[in-house]
């Protein structure tokens, strides 16, 4: 199953450290499935929106995969890929690029040639091969067809999907400069969310949270002084004040890291997928690993 991390500590920039991928210590690692893909974005200090990204499809792309990113920012969005739609290339690896904000998905959307066609001229924002990218399109049409307000972009461009193809899931992640939103949709997936006091809950510890099996790690000393927000797609360290999001909710954190939240799926998919019904690449895209 694919891994989304975003973490906010705006307005104040914060230096983090992220292993994508882990090398793997054990023989064990070998049984199971290896990642399609990594990627990294975040912000310069002017607002300049940076994504590194790469297919794991050669040794040189899990060398990349395994080495440490230093970077700095006020948001950060990390995802590690198992591929249910589109080649193992890089346009096709996550986070995507648009309008200068930065976003990342979990689960599957059928029914592309409908889409494509609810794109219209828009789909020309898209680059790659997968339905990720396509509904990132919908949400930065919708966004701009509403002033620039990014959430009500989302439940938009959420809702069209939710109510007209197949979904397994629509769990998303999403950053710009200051601000980070989320939604989960429906309960396929787990999604959770931290709001961390500076140094944690015991005061004065920097933050340093794992992913399970290796697949992803984070580290920053600045947060031993700075408060942070973080939603991920499994809870990432013992701190006991992670929680899960609703099925159908979406998140905004902006500036200040004060939250808010509210459902705006409330109800089922019109066409909702089971693991059974996807296409085998899809099941195992899906499946935790």
């Amino acid at each position: 199953m694919c891994r989304l991390f975003g973490m906010s500590s705006a307005p104040r920039r914060a230096c983090a450290t992220f292993w994508l991928l882990e090398a793997p210590d054990s023989l064990s690692e070998q049984s199971r499935r290896y990642p399609d893909g990594v990627g990294l974005g975040y912000f310069g200090a002017d607002g300049t929106p940076k994504v590194h990204k790469a297919p794991v499809a050669a040794f040189e792309d899990r060398c990349f995969a395994e080495e440490a990113k230093w970077t700095e920012s006020t948001t950060f969005l990390a995802h590690v890929r198992f591929a249910s739609t589109g080649g193992l290339d890089e346009r096709n690896t996550h986070p995507f690029l648009q309008d200068g904000r930065i976003f990342a998905h979990n689960g599957v959307i059928e029914g592309l040639d409908e889409l494509d066609a609810e794109l219209g001229r828009d789909r020309a924002l898209v680059k790659g091969e997968t339905d990720s990218e396509r509904f990132f399109a919908l949400i930065t049409r919708e966004t701009r067809a509403r002033g620039g307000d990014v959430a009500a972009g989302i439940e938009a461009a959420a809702r069209w999907i939710a109510g007209n193809l197949p979904v397994y899931a629509l769990n998303i992640v999403l950053t710009a400069p200051q601000e980070l939103w989320a939604l989960r949709y429906p309960d396929t997936h787990e999604l959770h969310m931290l709001q961390r006091a500076a140094g944690g809950c015991h005061g004065g510890r920097h933050l340093d949270q794992s992913g399970t099996d290796g697949r992803m790690r984070v580290r920053s000393r600045d947060l031993a002084g700075i408060p942070s927000f973080v939603v991920a797609s499994e809870r990432m360290d013992d701190h006991p004040d992670w929680c899960s999001m609703e099925a159908g909710e979406l998140l905004h954190v902006g500036p200040g890291l004060v939250p808010t939240r509210r459902i705006v799926l409330p109800d089922e998919p019109a066409h909702r997928m089971s693991l059974a019904d996807l296409r085998p690449e899809a099941a195992a895209s899906q499946q935790v690993t």
